[in-house]
């Protein structure tokens, strides 16, 4: 830590380097904030806001929040949790979300940060959309109704595997994600399983067929330990950090 500047989270110094923003220098330094759209392999760009946290006098997305000395930031409040806990459960009612015949159920983080926050059920009334399912593709199958318009699949094809496979269309509560094609459908793209944005989707949207259920529920990701710890320990460190872990 010695030569690192630092600023305040809930209290505590976290050391950051140049560049930083807050949500990554404080998962190096072993401090969770909880997040749904944020990708270490991606420039944040803040839209689920369930990492939201007040620094100066404003709240904001800790993910796009640059640190800076001496910043203090709030994120363990009871208010900013409670929002936290509404737009997730926002996110169960505005799609269609049943975990216990989700394949995704213990790799999912939308189910792993409702458990983190205590959101054990809704509260409020589910809107049901109706969504189609994609199984048109031979190696593929997409589920629209599991999709929180996190973005990554759209940015992940696009950047990485330079095929532009997604989009998101619409505005409001009407908005949407896409495939890109005439059609509509998966298999008129050029997407392929070992494409980056099949790994990415946080949720149950895109899925792998034939390999369903191949880890059994109660031995998965998020069933070993919880987001918090996973989120942690895949958070990039310096190298004497590593070292020192």
């Amino acid at each position: 830590m010695s030569g690192r500047e630092s600023f305040l989270l809930d209290g505590t110094p976290v050391p950051f380097a140049p560049g930083e923003t807050v949500m990554q220098a404080a998962l190096a330094a072993g401090h969770y904030i909880p997040h749904l759209c944020y990708h270490r392999d991606f420039k944040p760009h803040g839209s689920c806001k369930v990492c939201t946290v007040r620094a100066g006098g404003q709240t904001v997305a800790s993910c796009t929040l640059p640190a800076q000395p001496g910043l203090e930031v709030e994120s363990a409040t009871p208010e900013l949790e409670d929002n936290r806990r509404t737009l997730v459960q926002m996110l169960f009612v505005e799609g269609n979300h049943f975990c216990p015949s989700c394949e995704k159920s213990g790799n999912c983080l939308l189910q792993a940060v409702a458990y983190e926050l205590g959101v054990l059920s809704a509260d409020l009334d589910h809107l049901f959309p109706s969504r189609p399912i994609d199984a048109s593709h031979p190696d593929l199958l997409l589920d629209f109704n599991r999709c929180i318009l996190c973005e990554l699949c759209v940015r992940a094809s696009a950047e990485v595997d330079g095929k532009g496979v997604f989009a998101l269309s619409g505005r409001g509560i009407g908005k949407h994600l896409i495939v890109n094609a005439e059609s509509g459908r998966l298999v008129d793209t050029a997407i392929a399983a070992t494409d980056k944005a099949v790994d990415v989707c946080p949720v149950g949207v895109i899925l792998r067929k034939r390999v369903g259920f191949a880890v059994p529920i109660g031995r998965r990701r998020f069933d070993v330990a919880p987001v918090s710890a996973q989120a942690k320990g895949d958070a990039p460190r310096p190298p004497r950090e590593k070292e020192r872990r």
